[in-house]
């Protein structure tokens, strides 16, 4: 079984660099990108990952925000 994960930073070279650690590890599968808040929620309702990495500021929604709409678009 893989830990799905799904990765949220305005910044494309952070995210690529976390995307290829975590991917060099059995067990784990980055399944979605995103670049800003809104696009996490988007993804992670896609997606459904088990695990969301989310940077605290980014554009449109903070990773706070927008990981309060997941957790409540989940239930």
């Amino acid at each position: 079984m893989s830990i799905r994960v799904l990765l949220a930073d305005d910044h494309s070279v952070l995210r690529d660099g976390v995307a290829a650690l975590l991917q060099a590890q059995e067990g784990i599968s980055v399944v979605a990108h995103a670049q800003d808040g809104r696009e996490a929620v988007r993804k992670a309702t896609e997606f459904k990952p088990d695990v969301a990495i989310m940077d605290i500021v980014m554009p449109e929604l903070n990773g706070i925000e927008a990981t309060a709409l997941v957790h409540q678009s989940s239930r």
